[in-house]
């Protein structure tokens, strides 16, 4: 599929990341996968090449997020390679230390808030730069929120607190964005199944203190929605998507 479009991904080598790259490059986007691990972002784009023949069309750039100067070089990377940037997927993230947040250390905090909230908005705000300046002008920003930004769950503050701060990113870059032809939703994702959310097949902590298994689903889902939101015409805006396993334990009381 020959498509001239030119997508930022963060915290590609693995699970959303990888899955929403994957389908990206299916459609013919040209990609440039960020990430802290290398040979991650390597597996990926080798796994983009032998499933769509993408190779030419793809850059891996190794990223650390909470390091504004290195996502900055990051996105100057992308236009000298490609000439531009119509789409950022700002997906990457952490989750909470373990344990209850009466143990946390002040660093453990810092670092999720580092990833979470100020990673995502150097990526968004070197996006904006780039997309306000280019000819034409603009592009889309897909942030990763998460339900957590509706209902948390317990012992959860740190992720639970960013992801609300994302929440409230995404509606203020959209207003921000219409100067710019700009266009900023954001998906929340309710049990993908990733390396992250594995663990909600083996029993987690429910609001009422049981334990308890909950349904997933397959992580492709999520790609294909992250896939619709990307091929909208910027004259419309997916602000909030939200998609989950059916069953899970989130509408509702369980």
């Amino acid at each position: 599929m020959n498509n001239d479009k030119v997508a930022v991904i963060t915290g590609a080598g693995s699970g959303v990341g990888k899955a929403v790259a994957l389908a990206l490059a299916g459609a013919g986007y040209r990609l440039v996968l960020a990430g802290r691990r290398s040979a991650h972002l390597d597996e990926v784009q080798a796994q983009a090449n032998a499933t769509h023949g993408a190779a030419d069309r793809i850059l891996c750039v190794a990223t650390d997020v909470t390091d504004a100067s290195a996502v900055e070089s990051l996105f100057a990377k992308a236009v000298a390679r490609f000439g531009r940037v119509d789409l950022l997927f700002n997906n990457a993230g952490r989750g909470n230390p373990p344990g209850s947040f009466l143990e946390w250390t002040p660093q453990q905090w810092r670092d999720v808030v580092d990833v979470n909230l100020n990673g995502m908005f150097y990526c968004l705000q070197q996006a904006f730069r780039v997309m306000r300046d280019q000819s034409p002008q603009g592009g889309r920003i897909i942030n990763n929120g998460s339900i957590s930004a509706h209902a948390p769950r317990p012992n959860s503050a740190a992720y639970t607190a960013t992801k609300h701060a994302v929440m409230g990113l995404t509606k203020t870059a959209a207003l921000d964005g219409r100067a710019y032809n700009i266009a900023v939703g954001q998906i929340d994702i309710g049990n993908a199944m990733t390396d992250l959310a594995a663990r909600m097949a083996k029993g987690v902590p429910q609001a009422n203190g049981e334990i308890a298994v909950e349904p997933l689903m397959d992580v492709e889902v999520v790609a294909q929605s992250v896939l619709y939101m990307a091929n909208l015409p910027l004259e419309a805006n997916v602000l909030f998507h939200t998609v989950m396993a059916t069953k899970m334990p989130f509408v509702g009381r369980g």
